[in-house]
């Protein structure tokens, strides 16, 4: 496999206060990512209030989990101008003002629009920056860091479930969403630990405050500001190139991206679904409410472990470098427990199965931007991955509701665990399959390079010596004329 793409211009910390801001993105991510998961416990009240089904109740945390992909473009545009702490910092504001104001809602509309709409774009200024600050302070200690700061969703899970729990008996489910909104107000001090680092690019002209470079395209003269090393020449330029000063969309040309992109969407089709039903799997099998809502806090458990463990696993010396597969094999992993841990019953069955599935996922979840960071490096890290939740939001927006008109057709909810789990396990074969095509062709094609600059090489010794062997034979003729002479 080729090494990991590591362009960065600075060297990055690796530790000091690079682990407070890990911390600060444990409690973003874990917001961002936990939080739409948590509200199911409150789906059977709303649904009963609202008179409506179980696909149009999934709509609620679908929205939300959608909108925090959908917008990831947005907050890359706004990272690459502000950085993260400002945005991070906004995000926490909106999504809590959107849980307070959906405490009074009188219709689904009001909730899809507050928590799933307002409150999925708070969450997606809390995720993508979090992702962002996280790998411009490590390097080589960078899967270790995401893996901890990953590990943040399952933690907040388990904390979560039994607090929903709590306040949903007590306050009922408007006054949980008015306490849940001054809760995710810890957002914005999570994104004040957020320091920028200070980065120092290499410039090749210092001439300030500009410099001036021709275009070979347009034949003309622009400027380039090199205080803004991620501005574009201003003049004659296209929308394409106004675009690529905030989004670079040159990353859809990177084959191993593509492959990327595939693979996860047909695993985010399925990934959510047995996540979000999890707690109704459960009462549906006759289990208590409260011991349903447990199983939560145990799939995150074994999702934190997961996590933490997978962050110092992939940091060895023979994993790293294969971390794709490794990625490939784990989404594998996660398709087949999904297959058969739905077979098992009983409430111990079902804890045997949320362990498993939390196993599974807690790996997959802390390898998927650790994978695209590998991939497209950390320079490129901000933009792409804002391009690539944007695209992946049509699966979490879609799958849960889905997933839900099935249980709605078959009034089972093992339908949920095959569907998701063959998804899964064709995901995490094609990734596997087209990941060796693709490090094959790479590897032919530096072959190739290096064969074809040995042949250069070698035509321009022999033409050196040719020159050499013409230009003596110049000066043997020079000096017989001049001994004649």
């Amino acid at each position: 496999m080729p090494p990991a793409v590591t362009d960065l211009e600075y060297t990055p910390p690796d530790g000091g206060w690079g682990w407070v801001v890990v911390f600060a993105s444990f409690i973003s991510i874990g917001f961002a990512f936990s939080f739409p998961k948590s509200l199911t416990i409150y789906f059977k009240e709303i649904q009963e209030h609202f008179g409506i089904s179980y696909s149009e109740i999934a709509w609620v945390s679908s929205i939300m989990m959608a909108t925090t992909y959908a917008g990831g473009p947005v907050s890359s545009v706004l990272v690459n101008r502000y950085g993260s702490r400002p945005v991070v910092m906004i995000g926490g504001l909106m999504v809590g003002a959107a849980m307070i104001t959906s405490s009074f809602a009188n219709s689904v509309m009001h909730l899809f629009i507050c928590v799933g709409v307002i409150g999925g774009f708070g969450l997606a200024f809390n995720l993508q920056p979090s992702l962002t600050i996280t790998a411009k302070y490590f390097s080589s200690k960078r899967p270790i860091a995401n893996g901890l700061a990953m590990a943040g969703s399952p933690v907040l899970l388990s904390v979560l479930a039994p607090l929903n729990q709590f306040l949903f008996d007590n306050f009922g489910w408007r006054g949980s969403f008015l306490i849940l909104g001054g809760v995710l107000l810890h957002c914005c001090v999570a994104g004040s630990l957020m320091r920028p680092i200070k980065i120092k690019p290499s410039v090749k002209k210092p001439t300030p405050p500009s410099v001036t470079e021709v275009n070979p395209t347009h034949q003309s003269v622009t400027e380039v500001d090199v205080n803004n090393p991620t501005a574009e020449t201003v003049n004659g330029k296209g929308c394409v190139e106004k675009v690529n000063r905030f989004i670079d969309l040159s990353i859809f040309k990177h084959r191993g991206l593509l492959i990327y992109l595939v693979g996860n969407i047909v695993m985010l089709f399925g990934v959510f679904a047995p996540i979000v039903f999890l707690v109704p799997y459960a009462e549906q099998h006759g289990i208590d409410e409260h011991d349903a809502a447990l199983l939560l806090s145990v799939l995150a458990l074994a999702d934190t472990v997961a996590c933490t463990g997978t962050g110092f696993i992939a940091s060895t010396g023979w994993i790293r470098p294969n971390i794709q597969y490794f990625y490939s094999f784990a989404v594998s992993c996660c398709g087949v427990c999904l297959l058969t841990g739905s077979l098992l019953t009983g409430y111990v069955g079902l804890v045997v199965y949320t362990v498993m599935f939390g196993l599974t996922y807690g790996i997959v979840s802390a390898l998927k931007f650790e994978v695209l960071m590998d991939l497209v490096g950390p320079h490129k890290f901000s933009s792409t991955v804002g391009l690539v939740t944007v695209i992946e939001c049509i699966p979490v927006l879609l799958g849960p509701p889905i997933f839900g008109l099935l249980v709605d057709i078959f009034e089972d909810y093992k339908c949920i665990h095959f569907t998701s789990g063959g998804m899964m396990l064709t995901s995490g074969v094609f990734l596997f399959i087209m990941n060796y095509y693709n490090y094959r062709q790479l590897e032919n094609k530096e072959k190739g390079s290096r064969r074809e600059l040995q042949i250069n090489s070698a035509d321009k010794i022999a033409a050196r010596e040719e020159a050499n062997d013409k230009e003596a034979a110049v000066n043997m003729r020079s000096e017989d004329v001049t001994y004649s002479a």
